[in-house]
């Protein structure tokens, strides 16, 4: 039986590939289950520090819902319909939507339908050149059915939207880049190390500063700005008695490179490094620019 969900991990970053490229990686019960199960699995394992999310061959990143598979269980009635498909779909959305390790999506075709719901969920996404976007659940007499409906608005602003979702129109890289919803757009041999280079750069931060920031966004956009400094306050009281946060303020003080434990345990005690503060204009300096003073 072939895997419909690859898996390789290196280096803390672990590839998933969706599967099926006789099917365009279309999406079906088997498909999401198991790619649900993986999340599981990697949500909890230390050894796995960001994702990068891309379909098998160079024709599709996923062309969608399987619609022969989704067409029998309407055949079966609305609420089998609503349990088998809608359901599974806006669990997996949701899922990677909320994951608390970094997702990139890597889009390396067809991105349709629930292929583009995915792309619309995940944090962080890159485009092939070759890359193809639509919403064409118009054109099978429907709505989408994965999110779309709430996520490309958000996304995109209600107008452009509204027009993708209304037309079923195909759109380029280019526009989806315009539209936010993908972050960089690169040749087709690129896309795996951009998407690899990008993962690097976020994993050379503390995991858990990068887990209260993915909380924090996911959590407070839908929010006002007042519950949404709420939640952003709980995520640093979370982190402050953490080994991580004392880890990055001393080797800020010692200028040179955190090693950061990653851990939420809190240390008994660890006393911050003791150093004259910074004089006037004293720059706090990252591994990638000058001149950024911590927020």
């Amino acid at each position: 039986m072939i895997d419909t969900v690859l898996i390789e991990s290196r280096d803390g970053i672990a590839t998933l590939t969706l599967n099926r490229p006789e099917k365009l990686n279309a999406l079906n019960y088997a498909l999401i289950d198991r790619l649900l199960a993986i999340l599981d699995a990697i949500e909890i394992d230390s050894s796995v520090r960001a994702v990068i999310l891309t379909g098998a061959g160079e024709r599709a990143f996923s062309a969608g819902g399987d619609i022969h598979e989704f067409s029998e269980s309407v055949a079966r009635g609305a609420d089998v319909a609503m349990h088998d498909f809608v359901m599974r779909g806006q669990r997996l959305t949701a899922r990677l939507e909320a994951f608390r390790k970094p997702i990139i999506a890597a889009v390396n075709g067809l991105a349709l339908g629930g292929g583009c719901e995915i792309t619309e969920a995940v944090p962080l996404a890159i485009a092939s050149e070759r890359a193809l976007f639509a919403k064409p659940e118009i054109n099978l007499g429907m709505p989408p059915t994965f999110g779309g409906t709430q996520r490309l608005p958000r996304l995109a602003g209600r107008k452009r939207a509204l027009e993708l979702l209304l037309t079923g129109d195909t759109f380029l890289p280019q526009r989806a880049l315009e539209l936010g919803l993908v972050n960089q757009v690169v040749a087709q041999d690129d896309l795996i190390p951009a998407a690899h280079e990008l993962a690097r750069r976020i994993l050379s931060h503390s995991p858990l500063a990068v887990a209260s920031i993915l909380t924090a966004v996911t959590r407070g956009i839908n929010q006002s700005i007042a519950e949404g400094l709420l939640i952003e306050g709980e995520q640093f009281a979370r982190m402050a008695p953490t080994a991580d946060l004392r880890e990055g303020l001393d080797a800020w003080i010692a200028r040179r490179k955190p090693n950061y434990p990653g851990s939420w345990s809190c240390p008994d005690s660890h006393a911050i490094s003791k150093a004259p503060p910074p004089s006037q204009g004293d720059a706090f300096i990252s591994s990638s620019s000058s001149g950024d003073t911590p927020s």
